[in-house]
């Protein structure tokens, strides 16, 4: 996945978003939305540009074997250069440039908050937003209201690193069901 301040107003395309995919060392989870997002996005004509990162990195590293074969697993994922991706630790410039920060954890989102300049809301965890998010709302909207919960453990999308294959089987399809959710509250096509 490559690493490439938009406006954020009401005028704006609802099909174009700027996504940051967040997790730890930005070598599983991050990784695994990152490319299902683009799936959707393909799959719909949106415009959605999709970065990951991850909170502590060793800059670089390539995704894990497991990751990339519970990702080859999800069939509606179809085809992608899995080899591609180099772990990227999040910076400022990732966070200016996002319209949005979709963290696995409840960590992940304290982290930001902690570390980095943005409307605090811009951050929130993925399940917390399908959870929370009304579906009639733009995403400035959304994110206020998801953003009155504070980060929450319980909705955290668990780490499958250490774990066997099917930990990060169980992962991917977690990862996939919650992409999927949120692209029915972010409509991914032209209206």
């Amino acid at each position: 996945m490559n690493h490439e301040t938009a406006s954020r107003g009401s005028e704006r395309d609802p099909s174009s978003l700027k996504i940051v995919t967040l997790c730890t060392g930005n070598v599983a989870r991050s990784v695994m939305l990152g490319y299902m997002l683009h799936t959707i996005s393909d799959a719909n004509a949106a415009r959605w540009e999709i970065r990951t990162a991850g909170t502590h990195v060793t800059e670089g590293l390539a995704m894990s074997g497991r990751t990339r074969d519970a990702l080859i697993a999800i069939d509606e994922l179809g085809e992608h250069p899995y080899g591609s991706h180099r772990s990227h630790q999040l910076s400022e410039q990732d966070v200016a440039w996002a319209d949005v920060v979709l963290a696995a954890e409840a960590d992940h989102v304290r982290y930001v908050r902690e570390c980095h300049t943005l409307e605090e809301h811009r951050v929130v965890q993925l399940a917390q937003f399908v959870r929370y998010a009304p579906w009639d709302l733009d995403l400035a909207e959304q994110l206020l209201v998801v953003a009155r919960h504070a980060p929450d453990a319980a909705y955290d999308v668990i780490d499958p690193a250490g774990g066997e294959q099917q930990a990060y089987h169980e992962c991917a399809r977690q990862l996939w069901d919650l992409a999927s959710a949120f692209a029915t509250l972010r409509p991914p096509g032209p209206a």
